[in-house]
């Protein structure tokens, strides 16, 4: 059975030597042979299972955070459409990005547990993807696939994978696209606090923002980082 021991720096995006490359993008070792029977599974239906991004370090995510806050990056509203940050309070500002970015430290895609995932098979091979609400939806490119998707989870044939984001709860915005492995998720998921989180982003003075994300941190952590056990699909246990 795969090894699934984490420690804070796995789950802080700040060891990567668990890592292997799967077509290119780099994921936690424990997710490979999972995934390979999800790609299968997907082949067997018709669609060509792709991931647009895996494993991203602490590094990469308060390069993408301090991009935002500082308006080299564009910050969205809930329906998608460009916000001026200039009319926006510090607080304002925190939340927006939020909405679709996680702080340093509190992003899932640390773990390598987590992927972005579209059909190759539905688009040219020049296509950009964008990881947008309409691509995702029933009558979007790729929302055959995650129709399908959808069956395979509700019939406990997602090999470990589930949809941390597959409602609107208020905090990160919907995200079909993206799948989390959960016997390893849920691992990390217990080692993160806004404890930790207060610990950490402490000592990053190049987080842009930092006085008022930590001002806010336990609200910003309840409402953006925690996803409710409930969204685990019930079986996960057994596949620890």
């Amino acid at each position: 059975m795969m090894d699934l021991t984490v420690s804070a720096d796995l789950a802080l995006g700040r060891d990567d030597s668990a890592n292997e490359l799967f077509n290119g993008v780099p994921v936690h070792r424990a997710i490979i042979a999972p995934l390979t029977a999800l790609c299968a599974d997907a082949k067997n239906a018709g669609f060509d299972l792709r991931l647009v991004s895996g494993y991203r370090s602490f590094e990469r995510q308060l390069a993408i955070w301090n991009a935002k806050a500082q308006g080299r990056r564009p910050v969205l509203d809930s329906a998608g459409q460009v916000l001026d940050i200039h009319t926006l309070s510090e607080s304002e500002l925190i939340n927006a990005i939020m909405r679709w970015s996680a702080l340093p430290g509190a992003s899932r895609h640390h773990w390598g547990s987590d992927i972005d995932v579209y059909d190759a098979a539905a688009v040219p091979a020049d296509y950009s993807v964008q990881l947008t609400p309409a691509e995702v939806a029933d009558a979007g490119v790729f929302g055959p696939m995650h129709k399908w998707l959808d069956r395979q989870f509700a019939n406990g044939h997602g090999h470990g994978f589930f949809r941390p984001y597959d409602v609107d709860r208020g905090g990160i915005a919907p995200e079909r696209w993206h799948l989390s492995y959960a016997p390893l998720a849920a691992k990390c998921d217990e080692l993160v606090s806004a404890k930790l989180l207060s610990e950490v982003l402490n000592s990053v003075p190049t987080l842009h923002l930092r006085e008022s994300v930590l001002a806010e941190l336990n609200k910003l952590y309840s409402r953006y980082v925690v996803v409710p056990k409930a969204c685990y699909p019930v079986n996960y246990v057994a596949l620890k």
